[in-house]
């Protein structure tokens, strides 16, 4: 009887360290496996990123806008609603506090006129000048603001020495202005939006915050409107001065307004401050289908 018993006993021991031994080395195998392939991985990666970065060159240009300073003129239609809505609110309008005392003082003076009417003895000599004062007053205070309003001289919409100036920044006041600088591009000077390369260790708002400054003229007040870009133009190199390492350029766009709405600053001859109309006959087509996504007329 202890024969057999010792026998299953031996046998249960050996099963038990058979298994482990198998556990162990499929552990092992594993391991092997994931460690080469992390290895694997990791070389790769370095080449990948390299790889498609490498061959581009990138670029961050601004698209600055200045923002329409006056309303724009209405067409027929807004015309006709705004007559329309004006005459509206004049029929149902009450009258001011000025319009409710001048003729509570008028009605106040035709009463005193009147020869049944005895001031002296209901109000006194004191308040009759008074009364009489504040109708002038009254009377005074219309007619100041009438002339007031006769040497008032508004602002010319239109300024046809400013307008046609398209290096200030000034002109079209109902209109959004944008701005052009004309830059070195190969053998070539083209007015583009400003622009500059990226640098290592910069993001590309940086990138293109340093397009702005580094213009002949830096003190532009701008706002930038994100971080991240609103458009992107990419463009290859010709096939005779193409390489591995330099394929073509990219482009990444930002939006930014001018903060400061008298920038008399920002005049200079190698700028252009342009309607969205007028940028046809200085930027290239490719190059003005991808401006023209990002840019609203307002």
């Amino acid at each position: 009887m202890a024969a057999p018993c010792r026998r299953m006993a031996t046998r249960s021991v050996l099963h038990f360290l058979s298994c482990c031994s198998r556990t162990a080395a499929r552990y092992t195998s594993s391991r092997a496996f994931f460690s080469a392939s992390v290895c694997g991985a990791t070389v790769q990666t370095p080449n990948v990123v390299k790889k498609a970065t490498g061959p581009w060159t990138l670029m961050a240009a601004v698209c600055l806008e200045r923002l329409p300073v006056i309303s724009a003129d209405c067409n027929s239609m807004e015309q006709q609603y705004k007559e329309m809505v004006n005459q509206m609110e004049l029929e149902k309008s009450v009258m001011s506090d000025h319009e409710l005392r001048i003729l509570a003082d008028e009605s106040k003076r035709i009463l005193g006129q009147s020869d049944d009417y005895d001031s002296d003895e209901e109000h006194g000599s004191e308040e009759r000048g008074s009364k009489d004062q504040a109708i002038l007053w009254a009377q005074d205070l219309e007619d100041i603001w009438e002339q007031k309003l006769k040497s008032f001289q508004p602002a010319l919409r239109v300024r046809a020495d400013v307008d046609k100036d398209l290096t200030s920044p000034e002109r079209c006041l109902a209109d959004s202005l944008i701005l052009l600088a004309e830059q070195q591009v190969g053998h070539e000077k083209l007015w583009m939006l400003p622009q500059t390369q990226w640098q290592e260790g910069e993001t590309l708002r940086q990138t293109a915050e340093r397009a702005l400054t580094s213009l002949p003229v830096a003190d532009i007040p701008t706002t930038f409107l994100s971080n991240a870009p609103c458009g992107v133009y990419k463009y290859k190199l010709p096939r005779a001065i193409r390489t591995e390492t330099s394929v073509g350029t990219k482009i990444f766009f930002f939006k930014a307004v001018l903060s400061d709405q008298a920038p008399r600053a920002a005049t200079h001859a190698s700028f252009q401050w342009l309607k969205k109309s007028e940028l046809q006959g200085f930027l290239k087509p490719e190059y003005l289908k991808k401006v023209n996504r990002f840019i609203l007329c307002l």
